[in-house]
């Protein structure tokens, strides 16, 4: 038997300030809110003691954003999926944005470690008037210290229902997907960041994000192995292939404080637990 954790998050505004009520079940905790630009964003760290997740664990994650609220959600290092005896290890992420809220899905990567049989689902909801940026980054085996992700299965699904659905699966097997340039070209670490809003980006707005991703790329080192785009008119999606985790999260996070200031006229606050 694994480990089976609930978390349930939920996110109001009370004057000029968001706070968080929180309930859990089993080893998945939230730290302390903190508050380190403004009253009303409220940032939050999620954390896992045991460490990893294993075959037979099952962690679920409810986020629940009420009217004019705005909040930031990251981890203190990576999740890892290790490897598995044989059952499955999931993590489900289910989150409701309401009118006039902002959400940040900011975690740091996961790791699908050789072996692993594991699924990584988030779902994202979003009201009319509610937006957010969200980004996932993945790496496969270790490759710094010679473990390929050579067998193992890593299926994983983003949704913004009605909006978007990504859905795939990493067999460790399929060499043609790992390695050919029609799929992940030998890059072992696959990255995506996405704005979106309950309602249509305007024109001029759209172009303005987009462009200001694109600029950022032009200047980065995987400009060739990365690109953005607009999928539907309430989402724009980033995508990146790279040989390691590091320059795939320093583009992401430029992208993401250009997004943050061009959109919500916020400059970036990098959280703190990055840097510790």
């Amino acid at each position: 038997m694994g480990w089976h954790a609930h978390l349930d998050l939920r996110y109001r505004r009370d004057g000029e300030r968001t706070i968080v009520h929180d309930r859990h079940r089993g080893p998945l905790r939230v730290l302390q809110s903190l508050y380190p630009e403004a009253p009303v964003v409220c940032h939050n760290v999620l954390v896992h003691p045991p460490g990893g997740i294993v075959g037979g664990d099952v962690l679920e994650l409810a986020v629940d954003i009420t009217a004019g609220a705005h909040a930031v959600i990251t981890t203190p290092g990576a999740t890892r999926f290790y490897r598995s005896a044989g059952d499955l290890a999931s993590q489900t992420l289910s989150a409701h944005i309401a009118e006039d809220a902002r959400l940040e899905w900011l975690p740091l990567e996961t790791i699908c470690h050789r072996g692993a049989l594991a699924e990584n689902r988030m779902r994202f909801t979003l009201e009319a008037g509610a937006e957010m940026i969200g980004w996932d980054v993945f790496a496969l085996g270790l490759p710094a210290s010679g473990e390929d992700f050579d067998f193992g299965r890593y299926t994983q699904q983003i949704e913004l229902p009605r909006v978007w659905l990504e859905r795939g699966t990493v067999d460790g097997t399929d060499a043609r997907l790992l390695d050919s340039a029609l799929g992940m070209a030998g890059q072992r670490v696959m990255a995506t960041l996405w704005i979106a809003a309950g309602a249509a980006f305007n024109t001029p707005r759209r172009a303005q994000l987009i462009d200001a991703a694109r600029e950022t790329i032009a200047a980065n080192a995987l400009q060739r192995r990365c690109g953005v785009t607009a999928p539907n008119d309430r989402v724009i999606v980033l995508r990146a292939l790279a040989p390691r985790v590091e320059p795939a999260m320093a583009l992401l996070t430029q992208v993401w404080a250009g997004w943050r200031q061009t959109a919500w006229q916020l400059p970036a606050c990098v959280p703190r637990v990055w840097r510790t």
